[in-house]
């Protein structure tokens, strides 16, 4: 029980990483505020959680808008008085196109999930992590801090390359009130987010790489959810008390030989 008394925020829970994570965090003690868009898919996390004996909330916001990352924020702190971790997991691919038929408002879409979310749930959170310390961890990925062969997926990478430096910046920023936050970046991890990928004429842009072997050299195939869910439950605990500013690949080495 590595989270035993303490109150934890996951963003994009409903699904994928984030539904891993909650259900792991609050297996380790943590009260879990689910935060996502779909109530259905919340609903069911959370009723996960507490049939098994833990505590869940379920928390709709759109962490793309202020008012509803603050008040989904507040929502968790009035419910259990206090909040020590953060798991700002919840983002999307968007569209992946040439540069020139990639639309300015798929680029913002794309950036106001991944990199404005970030920033306003952390934002949000910081004045009660402060309080009495505790940690954040963000979900970027291989693309656009190991990984640029993706081509295409410019605003993707762009996004998760930036939640680094905000990682990085906040780190210290944060040093001082005792708050950790980190970074990780998971390659292939089977979850739904390739569903909702929108690839757009690629075939005239990709760069042709052949990888004979697989491009996974660890275990020849896609990592899980609740692979990515070990680490974040380190990074959330007393076990990584001195680790911040830090960026982790999860991946199985796929970044080292597609970089």
């Amino acid at each position: 029980m590595r989270l035993e008394g303490r109150v934890a925020l996951v963003t994009g829970a409903g699904s994928g990483i984030g539904e891993a994570a909650a259900k792991l965090l609050a297996a380790e003690g943590a009260k879990v505020a689910c935060l996502g868009r779909t109530r259905d898919e919340l609903d069911k996390v959370a009723e996960a959680i507490r049939g098994a004996g833990g505590e869940a909330l379920t928390v709709l916001a759109d962490v793309s808008k202020p008012d509803e990352v603050e008040a989904a924020v507040a929502k968790t702190v009035k419910e259990w008085g206090r909040l020590d971790v953060v798991f700002a997991n919840a983002g999307i691919n968007g569209v992946w196109a040439p540069l020139e038929e990639l639309e300015a408002d798929e680029w913002d879409r794309t950036l106001a999930i991944n990199l404005k979310g970030t920033f306003l749930t952390v934002k949000y959170a910081a004045p009660h992590l402060k309080k009495r310390g505790g940690s954040v961890i963000v979900t970027a990925s291989i693309n656009g801090t190991r990984v640029f062969s993706n081509t295409g997926a410019t605003a993707y990478a762009c996004s998760k390359a930036a939640q680094v430096a905000f990682t990085k910046m906040t780190a210290l920023e944060l040093a001082p009130h005792k708050v950790r936050i980190n970074v990780i970046c998971p390659g292939a991890i089977e979850t739904e987010i390739d569903d909702n990928t929108d690839r757009r004429d690629l075939e005239h842009v990709k760069i042709p790489m052949e990888f004979p072997e697989g491009d996974k050299p660890l275990e020849r195939g896609p990592g899980s959810s609740e692979q990515v869910a070990r680490l974040v439950l380190f990074l959330a605990s007393d076990d990584a008390d001195h680790v911040t500013g830090t960026e982790m690949w999860i991946d199985g080495a796929e970044s080292l030989l597609r970089g």
